[in-house]
């Protein structure tokens, strides 16, 4: 079976400003993958630091609350 003939592609079809446009748009494209995987990392620091601050100021409020119980009651 015969392959189908391929098109010669012209010069002058190719539009001057597409390697350009191409360029551009994947440095676009490669700086929002960047800024997102940033972006996520930052996330993922104010998580472990919110959690951080939640559990030191639990503690916190133990020790207090533990420290005024023995003080009243003479634990």
């Amino acid at each position: 079976m015969a392959l189908p003939e391929r098109k010669q592609v012209e010069e002058e079809l190719v539009d001057p400003t597409a390697v350009q446009q191409a360029y551009r748009r994947e440095r676009l494209r490669r700086r929002a993958r960047e800024d997102r995987r940033r972006e996520r990392m930052l996330a993922g620091l104010r998580f472990w630091l919110a959690v951080a601050l939640v559990i030191a100021t639990s503690v916190t409020l133990a020790v207090l609350i533990w420290h005024e119980i023995h003080r009243l009651f003479g634990l």
